[in-house]
């Protein structure tokens, strides 16, 4: 059994314009998701190294299983900062897409595990699932945020296979 999908190539005639309108509208789309998702990240990641987003984030990393290790050994703002930059990195990846679509897809990897990491503390700080919980609405748009590195992630990981097999062809 394949589980290989392969493109539709047998495009009627009479629709080729829309499909070629629908492809680059497809296109469109994803460099939207992809650069917004960046713009997301650097701005989150450089709020992290502000005093008061470190403290803002304190309530949230302190009770997550996953990162609340980083205050034994970093002060709350070093933690924020090695936050920001994982953030940051992510999003320099993210955006390098044009250049490297593998580096844009680690980065995309790392944006995934972020936006994981985040959504954990809806279930780890106590209260964040209650609506009225003032990180309820901040870390549900990571969902959001998820689809999106997982979306631009799948497709640079396609191009770089598409890449790879090219070559291993030619």
């Amino acid at each position: 059994m394949s589980t290989r999908v392969e493109a539709r190539t047998d495009l009627p005639t009479g629709d080729v314009f829309g499909y070629t309108r629908a492809r680059a509208l497809e296109a469109l789309a994803t460099h939207a998701l992809r650069y917004g998702l960046v713009l997301v990240l650097v701005l989150f990641g450089l709020a992290k190294f502000t005093a008061a987003e470190a403290e803002g984030i304190k309530p949230l990393v302190s009770n997550s299983p996953f990162v609340s290790w980083m205050y034994a050994v970093l002060s709350a703002q070093g933690a924020s900062r090695v936050i920001g930059s994982i953030e940051l990195i992510a999003a320099a990846l993210i955006a390098a897409r044009p250049v490297s679509a593998r580096a844009s897809a680690i980065g995309s990897a790392l944006a995934i595990g972020t936006f994981l990491i985040t959504l954990s503390f809806l279930f780890s700080t106590p209260g964040a699932l209650g609506a009225t919980h003032p990180a309820h609405g901040f870390l549900l748009k990571d969902i959001v945020l998820l689809a999106a590195a997982i979306a631009t992630g799948a497709e640079a990981l396609r191009v770089t296979v598409e890449e790879s097999e090219s070559r291993s062809r030619a």
